[in-house]
């Protein structure tokens, strides 16, 4: 096995002992109100930042296109309380303009 081999073995292990070591936290934490609110944050700052990771980059570079014109238009029919199909769609449809109008690449 080479060098990089083992340290893929040694991230697989420890993200399996993080793992492995959740089932020892006492039941009583894991019910508190206190980490059901950082649980539920967490999750909204990680799909937050997946989000804008792909809407402002291409492999290795920052771009400006059509995916933050539809990033844009989806935030507007968030804001307007829209439902989620309603919101998928409106980023479509912007992105599609962008893209047709030659506005963006």
């Amino acid at each position: 096995m080479n060098e990089l081999s083992w340290w893929i073995l040694g991230a697989c292990l420890t993200a399996y002992a993080i793992k492995l070591c959740g089932f020892f936290v006492p039941r009583r934490v894991l019910d508190s109100p206190a980490m059901s609110h950082v649980a539920a944050t967490l999750t909204i700052a990680l799909l937050s930042s997946l989000v804008t990771v792909n809407a402002f980059t291409s492999g290795q570079e920052l771009v400006i296109d059509a995916r933050i014109g539809a990033l844009a238009a989806a935030i507007i029919a968030l804001v307007f309380k829209a439902p989620y199909l309603v919101v998928v769609v409106a980023g479509a449809l912007a992105a599609i303009l962008l893209r047709a109008s030659g506005l963006a690449a």
